[in-house]
């Protein structure tokens, strides 16, 4: 990632997020604290950690308190990336008693599960430290919750694939089935970005060494992805390649065979596990 921060750079669809949110979880309006709270008071609450990890979701819980109330003082404790343990004290907040109570539950969604993605990210991407390889996440993500869950990647020392179908295309093998042939793909590929005049990067998913032959025809190439190959596979595969295009791993990687494939010298390792099969981190906002 950039200077340039997540939220600033994804703020429209962080904003859709916290709207959409809110009204699926308040509705017109949060019963059990209007009938014996009020807003002319203030309250103030705390996040405590329960069990060890790596926080995050810190700089967005203060921006959904600030969205929904401008008046909420927040204290940050320990920023997001951090690694925290039972007990420690993340941040407090001081606002209206019946806004603080409504953004509750919303905000330890947001950070119970952003946690244990950084964390299982942090995890996964120390495995391979020792090596040039970068750790990156798919589109294997909850619906309407990819924003927060891209952003734990980050925070856990993760880097981000595409956002989504719009901002890359991304050739696989479904798409070279239907085409004919790699050959025909990326034919019809180049052709749509010239007609569209479109400059976004172009990855291609390849099976085999006739496949990957071909994708070197096509130098324009941002990235070959090595599909479901095992290190010995991937070791041929790069020496075909012999760094004209940058590679890509993915596909059945677990943290178990993580590193002999990050070892052969391949520039990217996918993993949706870091999103899809993280355990959410125990987290807890207790009044003070």
């Amino acid at each position: 990632m950039s200077k340039e921060s997540f939220l600033s750079k994804y703020k429209t669809e962080i904003d859709r997020f916290i709207t959409s949110a809110f009204a699926e979880d308040l509705g017109d309006v949060d019963h059990t604290s209007r009938s014996c709270l009020s807003n002319d008071l203030t309250s103030k609450a705390q996040l405590l950690v329960k069990e060890p990890g790596v926080i995050a979701g810190v700089e967005l819980t203060e921006y959904i308190f600030k969205t929904k109330n401008n008046n909420f003082k927040f204290e940050t404790k320990i920023n997001d990336g951090s690694a925290v343990n039972p007990g420690d004290i993340i941040f407090s907040v001081e606002g209206p008693q019946l806004e603080l109570l409504a953004i509750e539950r919303l905000i330890l969604n947001c950070m119970q599960r952003m946690s244990g993605i950084a964390s299982l990210t942090k995890q996964t991407a120390s495995l391979i430290k020792h090596t040039n390889c970068k750790l990156l996440d798919t589109r294997k993500t909850t619906p309407n919750f990819r924003y927060p869950e891209k952003w734990a990647v980050h925070i856990g020392g993760g880097e981000n694939h595409r956002m989504g179908l719009f901002d890359m295309i991304m050739i696989k093998d479904n798409h070279v089935d239907f085409c004919g042939s790699v050959d025909k793909a990326l034919t019809k590929t180049k052709k749509y970005l010239e007609n569209q005049n479109l400059n976004i990067p172009v990855i291609i998913e390849v099976r085999n060494e006739d496949e990957i032959k071909t994708c070197l025809k096509f130098p324009w190439i941002h990235r070959i992805l090595l599909d479901n190959m095992n290190s010995n596979e991937i070791k041929r595969a790069l020496k075909l390649i012999n760094g004209k295009i940058a590679t890509e791993a993915s596909g059945n990687i677990t943290k178990e065979t993580i590193v002999k494939i990050a070892e052969t010298g391949i520039n990217y390792v996918s993993l949706g596990a870091i999103t899809h099969s993280a355990q959410n981190i125990d987290l807890s906002l207790k009044a003070i």
